[in-house]
């Protein structure tokens, strides 16, 4: 159905005289989803809450009103598209993506530079003059200055939850924090992007699609393999819960 929704913004566009070059550089959405609004080809884009914030982004930055835009492709495209729109996208058009056996190759040596990272932050070698890093303990031992030596009270970490953001191929994230603050805003992460890590008392988070890794508190979040959005609500405990599409946040 032609909504005529795409034709619109490519005439104002037209009428500026902007390249959408200039448009993706300014709106932060990739080419090919702008040419695919423009030209009207829905299947190629996320669908949903998604393809509404693009279009809403894009009548903003050409001055047009993108209430009245998302609210025509709402009426006239979104219904024949709400069952899954994007499984129906064909694979030519999908973002590629990154061999498996290359991605778990990264991630095992990420896992190892981490190990190597906690080790040293555990262990610190001692510095200049040579001294040992034992030295201390073992004047203590000998009860040297133990009397004027308070023992430093625990460090306390601030209540909440750490989140971090890492595509292993191209994906559409929102990432709210407990005030509602966007801190990944709408942004389409290349493979292997990372964002983050970010602390906050929860999050309310969204994904174009399941080619994320999600570390909450260090340890990585269950995301199926999917090809469709999927959104998540994590509280300070770090307990994930999904979201249905009306209680994703679009970034928008």
């Amino acid at each position: 159905m032609d909504s005529g929704v795409g034709t619109i913004l490519r005439e104002a566009r037209n009428r500026r005289k902007v390249e959408l070059s200039e448009v993706e550089a300014a709106t932060r959405i990739r080419f090919r989803y702008l040419r695919a609004i423009e030209d009207e080809e829905w299947d190629v884009l996320p669908g949903g809450a998604y393809t509404r914030a693009f279009i809403r982004t894009y009548a903003s930055f050409l001055g047009l009103d993108g209430d009245r835009l998302v609210e025509d492709y709402r009426e006239g495209v979104e219904p024949w598209h709400r069952a899954d729109p994007v499984r129906s996208q064909p694979l030519g058009d999908r973002a590629p993506t990154a061999p498996r056996g290359a991605l778990f190759a990264g991630l095992a040596v990420l896992a190892v530079v981490a190990v190597a990272v906690a080790a040293i932050v555990a262990f610190p070698t001692g510095g200049g003059g040579g001294s040992s890093p034992a030295r201390p303990d073992r004047e203590l031992l000998r009860g040297r200055e133990a009397p004027s030596r308070a023992k430093a009270p625990p460090t306390r970490s601030e209540p909440g939850v750490t989140v971090r953001l890492t595509a292993s191929a191209e994906v559409w994230a929102c990432l709210l924090n407990a005030k509602g603050k966007p801190l990944v805003n709408g942004l389409i992460l290349e493979a292997g992007a990372e964002e983050g890590p970010f602390h906050s008392g929860s999050f309310t988070v969204s994904f174009g699609n399941g080619e994320v890794k999600m570390l909450i508190d260090g340890r990585e979040a269950e995301i199926p393999a999917t090809s469709s959005p999927v959104g998540y609500a994590i509280d300070s405990a770090g307990k994930l819960t999904e979201l249905e599409e009306a209680e994703r946040p679009t970034c928008a």
